[in-house]
This record gives structure tokens, sequence and C-alpha cells, in this order.
């Protein structure tokens, strides 16, 4: 391992200052190979982060161009480098904020036929992707070879962070959530919108996390769901196990080549749930705060309303009759819930609950769904003179 010039100590110094770093951390920074994949709104800030802090090779992988929409959040292009390939247009971002490292395109992105090979030149892989068939194939192919995954996502106003490394003793991203979440069920930020600055918290958490796991600083998030809720500037943490009999990290039989239409077919297009003909076996994962309301006052439909923020929010407003349950709680409460019931899930806008949501059908709750827009749209449309918050 090269140790560290006279320029780099200058430049670093405050990295080595850190006791849990220190000169020995930052040439392990330096060593280090790390792939960003998606050079977008969370590949941007985690990238920038990880260059100025010395990683030594830095990859950028994505197939885009940068479009005039990125750039509200996505911090490596600018309105000189549009209609580039988002690749270069990082890499020479990324070279100017640091000449000391080197920077690797993967122009073809990340795709079943190379996404083994490629991570296996890698020591981490921060995911700043938006959609299901990358996380899936990404979880899959890093299992694989061994290679811890930084995961991130964001939405509307709330994002997540968490690191998935089975070889770490950690679960995978499939022990969380086995299969994706129908078609239509959690939209994408260009059909709900994200606020830029969301991504550039997620994005710097992601790199932080890569940061800890390169140098043994603190304790990486395995194990455990950070999630943030920028409006009401609150962060809480949900612990998640790794799962005996997940085919990805504890598979039975020998794998097989990835199949890159398996995660073609993980997409989320526009789905309409008919609230009128729904049926008990047959629970669509969004309603309104209006059909919410018709079923909770409908004494023929065994309905329960559980709020999963946390007390305090509580203490502001709540909605009558509704169970508070924090969303950190959820797995220890889980032998409480009815599954003869069907349970609502609401929160202060619909994001926690809808993780919520998605987190009890993969344990097997078939009779749940998600409050759109949660307390604040129950606030504005069926009990106007609620507090809001």
């Amino acid at each position: 391992m090269d140790a560290l010039t006279p320029v780099e100590l200058a430049r670093y110094s405050r990295h080595v200052l850190l006791p849990e770093i220190g000169g020995e951390g930052q040439t392990k920074l330096k060593a280090a190979r790390v792939l960003v994949v998606g050079a977008g709104g969370l590949g941007s800030p985690a990238a920038l982060y990880l260059a100025a802090a010395g990683v030594g090779t830095i990859g950028i992988a994505d197939f885009d161009r940068v479009e005039v929409s990125n750039l509200h959040r996505q911090l490596l292009h600018s309105d000189a480098t549009i209609g580039q390939p988002k690749t270069s247009s990082a890499a020479a971002r990324l070279r100017e904020t640091n000449p000391l490292i080197k920077v690797v395109e993967h122009t073809e992105g990340i795709h079943a036929n190379n996404a083994e090979t490629v991570f296996s030149g890698y020591n981490v892989i921060v995911d700043g992707t938006d959609n299901f068939g990358s996380r899936y194939l990404h979880n899959d192919a890093a299992v694989r070879v061994g290679v811890p995954v930084v995961f991130g996502s964001v939405y509307r106003f709330e994002g997540q962070v968490s690191v998935f490394a089975p070889h770490l003793g950690g679960p995978c991203y499939r022990c969380l959530f086995p299969e994706p979440p129908p078609p239509g069920s959690v939209p994408g930020c260009g059909e709900v919108g994200v606020i830029g600055a969301l991504c550039g918290i997620v994005g710097s958490q992601q790199a932080l996390e890569a940061i800890k796991l390169i140098t043994g600083a603190g304790e990486p998030l395995i194990g455990r769901l950070l999630v943030h809720d920028v409006l009401r500037a609150d962060s809480s943490t949900l612990q998640i196990q790794s799962q005996p009999h997940c085919p990805t990290c504890h598979p039975t039989e020998p794998p097989v080549p990835l199949d890159q239409a398996t995660y073609d077919n993980m997409v989320c297009t526009p789905l309409s749930a008919d609230f009128s003909t729904m049926s008990d076996s047959d629970y669509p994962w969004e309603i309104s705060v209006t059909e919410t309301k018709t079923l909770l006052d409908d004494p023929t439909k065994p309905t329960r309303l559980i709020d999963v923020r946390e007390p305090r929010e509580a203490e502001i407003c709540k909605i009558e009759g509704a169970d508070l349950i924090p969303m950190r709680q959820i797995p220890e409460n889980m032998p409480t819930l009815p599954r003869d019931e069907h349970l609502l899930i609401h929160c202060h806008h619909g994001g926690r609950s809808m993780r919520v949501v998605q987190f009890l059908r993969n344990q097997g709750f078939t009779a749940v769904t998600n409050v759109g827009g949660g307390i604040d749209a129950w606030a504005d449309q069926i009990e106007p003179g609620m507090l809001k918050y």
C-alpha cells in the first residue's frame, strides 16, 4: 500500500487529524476502489465527497445523458454539459475536484451480463439508481462477488440509506424486500417530484458509509435502515434481519446466470386501483384519504388505522381511532397485528407508511394499504381545522 505523499497529507490533513481515520485510514482510502452506479441525484453528492475524501479510484457507471431536468439535484452536471453522457460530465467534474484520483467511466452502465465482472473490480458499490430492477440486479450481483452495497433512495421529502453486506454478517436487499412492489404502487420522482437538497443528504450519507466500510471507522448501517424525513427534520432507524431462507444470500441451489429480462420486468408503470370493486383478497397498495374515510365509516368492513409517526408528531395532531405504532417499532409489534382486518397505514405525507406497507406485505400481510398523502392530506381534505406541521 503506497504511503501518503506530502501533497496528499496536506490535502487530507483534516481526515488525518481524526483518530478514527488517521494516516492509516487515509492510506486505505487512497488504495480503495469505489463504484458509483448512477451519476444522478444520489450519485452526484456521493461521488463528489468520495473524490474529495481521496478515494483512489472511483468508477462511474451510467448510460444516460444530461438533461435540463436533472440540474436541480444532480450537481455533477451543469448547463454546459446538457446532452453529454453523464459519465463524461461526471468524470470531468470529479477530476476538477481532485486531480490526485483516478476516474473510470463505465458508459454502458450495469446490466446482467457485466454486473459481476465490473463489481468484482471494486471494494464498495454505491447504488444511486432509482428503479427496482437495477436495485435487485445490483444486490444479486454484489452478493455473488462478496462486495458491500451502500443503498440509497429518495421519495418526495423522505430518503433512506442502508448497507447490504451478507458477507459481513448482515442482510441483503432481498431480505428487506424479497420482491418488488407491483407496477404503479411506488411512483418515481419523475411522477411525484423530489426536493433536490434531500439528494445531497442521502448521497452524502452514502459516501460516509462507504468511507466507514473502507477505513473501519464507526459502525456502518449493516442491518439497519436509516430514514430521513426532511420536512420534520427527523430521522429514525429500522432494524433489518437477515432472512435464513433468502434465495440470494442463503441460496439452497447453485446460482444460475443473471437474466436481464428478469430485472427489466421489475418496472413501475401507472396502475389505478378500483376501490369500488376491491375484494377481501385484493387490497390495493394505496388509497386516498377520502377512500380511507369511507372504509373507516363502514361498520361492515373490519378496518384498523395505524399511525406510524413518532409520538411527538401525534401530540400535534392525530386521526381519531388511529393506533400509534412508530415505524421503528413495527417489526416487534407484528405478532399483535391482526391478519383478519384491513390495515390502513398512515404517516405524515405517505413516505414512511408506504415503506411499512411494503415491509408488512413482504412479511406475509396481504390486507395492508397505504394512506396516500398521510395525515397532511387528511387535514386538507377531511378535517380542515386540524393542526398541521
